[in-house]
């Protein structure tokens, strides 16, 4: 597999599907039931810590913001980034970006990057907490924040960062029926990873890499 490019996903083999495990409960997705959660937090060991780097750049410290709207059922909200972007471009991902050095903690930048990709305003977000860090092959320590969203928060896409904004139920990411694992070799190292593939009325919504395994590691933290 060694001529297939990490930038066209879709093209790496499936090695399986988690049919096998549990999905986390309808009653452990509502709002009460996950601010619960966070409060009296399990004992739980994330599953993903960190991926193969594949960057000699010097690590840089980021928030994204795991945005799960109050709809009648929980849904996350994601986006898909422009193509001309230099880090991760044309992929799902959650609002997010680096830490300022006048961001106060992570949930500051999670909330500040927010509102610069999607237009989210703060005062309509509800903080739950924060999942352990992400490290992604790119060099990003990615701190992600936990939050519920009012529903009928107004959104604006940043043109130059974000292509467009979606929402995926909560229900489907946190099925693992709904999980993928792909692995390829090259230079006899081999990479593995999830991807979450969904139907956005015809169109394929690909959450691969980084954002499939912070979904995955919240999966793990509802489902402990």
């Amino acid at each position: 597999m060694s001529g297939i490019s990490i930038s066209d996903p879709r093209l790496i083999p499936v090695i399986g599907v988690d049919r096998h495990l549990q999905k986390v409960p309808t009653e452990s997705m509502t709002p009460d039931a996950l601010r619960q959660r966070f409060v009296s937090a399990p004992n739980w060991t994330p599953e993903i810590h960190a991926e193969l780097s594949f960057s000699d750049r010097s690590p840089v410290a980021a928030s994204v913001l795991i945005g799960l709207v109050m709809r009648d059922e929980l849904t996350v909200l994601l986006t898909q980034r422009t193509d001309h972007l230099s880090n991760h471009s044309g992929q799902v991902a959650f609002p997010g970006g680096k830490m300022d050095p006048g961001d106060r903690d992570v949930a500051a930048t999670a909330l500040r990057e927010a509102y610069e990709e999607v237009g989210l305003e703060p005062e309509g977000v509800d903080v739950l907490g924060v999942l352990p860090i992400y490290t992604t092959g790119s060099a990003f320590i990615i701190s992600p924040v936990v939050a519920l969203l009012h529903p009928d928060l107004p959104l604006r896409a940043n043109a130059n960062e974000v292509a467009s904004i979606f929402e995926v139920p909560l229900a489907f990411l946190m099925n693992p029926a709904n999980h993928r694992r792909h692995a390829y070799e090259r230079n006899g190292v081999q990479r593995e990873w999830l991807s979450m593939p969904y139907d956005d009325g015809g169109q394929e919504r690909f959450i691969w890499g980084a954002t499939a395994g912070m979904l995955r590691n919240l999966y793990r933290f509802l489902v402990a």
